[in-house]
């Protein structure tokens, strides 16, 4: 994967490089406006693009509109202003999602993440030593593949299109519905994740009491 980042902090950028690289994301910064241009005018292969909105030389909504927009590269805005306007404007010109600082780079990896799967860029999602092939529905711990039964599968997807995100009792008591035609109740659930994470022995996936489950971006 390789993402673009255009900001002009360097704390910022040194922080997410060390970050990104944790997480198998290549990350490339540019740190104004002029630089941001030639890069993605001599460059096809970005998949991403992480946009401050305040640059040295100008303003990113413009560089969005005007080079960005054209070639579809999904985009997040960036920026320290939350003021609703700012947020609703990013939005409206075709931005992916939009951050505000200071942020949490965990959450930032989420929505990279969200972001690349929603525009099929990422198949492959890896979270501590468990890898998860969503096109091929596999699931790996290091080398070697786990075995699951379909339902079993099915939940583990769920979770994984859902990084980061909890996942509802209701949600997942309609995905089993939808797999096998058989109502169950909320003791079946624990059952079915209790057997996945022995399994997979870890502990990637997340109990939100009261609520359902979650897989976190490590």
């Amino acid at each position: 994967m390789f993402i673009l980042l255009v900001e002009d902090n360097i704390s910022i950028i040194k922080g997410l490089l060390y970050s990104f690289e944790k997480n198998n994301l290549k990350l490339i910064y540019k740190t104004n406006i002029e630089d941001a241009k030639k890069y993605i005018s001599n460059n096809s292969n970005i998949d991403l693009i992480i946009l401050d909105i305040t640059l040295p030389d100008g303003n990113g909504f413009n560089l969005y509109e005007k080079v960005i927009k054209n070639l579809k590269i999904p985009t997040i805005f960036l920026t320290a202003k939350d003021e609703e306007d700012e947020i609703v404007k990013g939005l409206n010109i075709g931005a992916e999602d939009y951050i505000t600082k200071p942020f949490s780079t965990k959450e930032l990896l989420a929505r990279v993440n969200k972001v690349l799967l929603r525009s099929k860029k990422i198949n492959l999602i890896k979270v501590k030593d468990i890898t998860f092939d969503l096109d091929k529905m596999i699931l790996k711990k290091g080398e070697k593949e786990i075995e699951l039964s379909a339902i079993e599968l099915n939940l583990v997807n769920l979770l994984f299109n859902n990084l980061g995100k909890v996942v509802s009792r209701n949600v997942i008591l309609d995905k089993i519905w939808e797999c096998t035609g058989n109502y169950v109740d909320d003791h079946t659930i624990t059952v079915y994740f209790n057997r996945i994470r022995e399994k997979i022995k870890s502990d990637i996936i997340k109990t939100v009491k009261g609520m359902g489950y979650r897989i976190d971006e490590e």
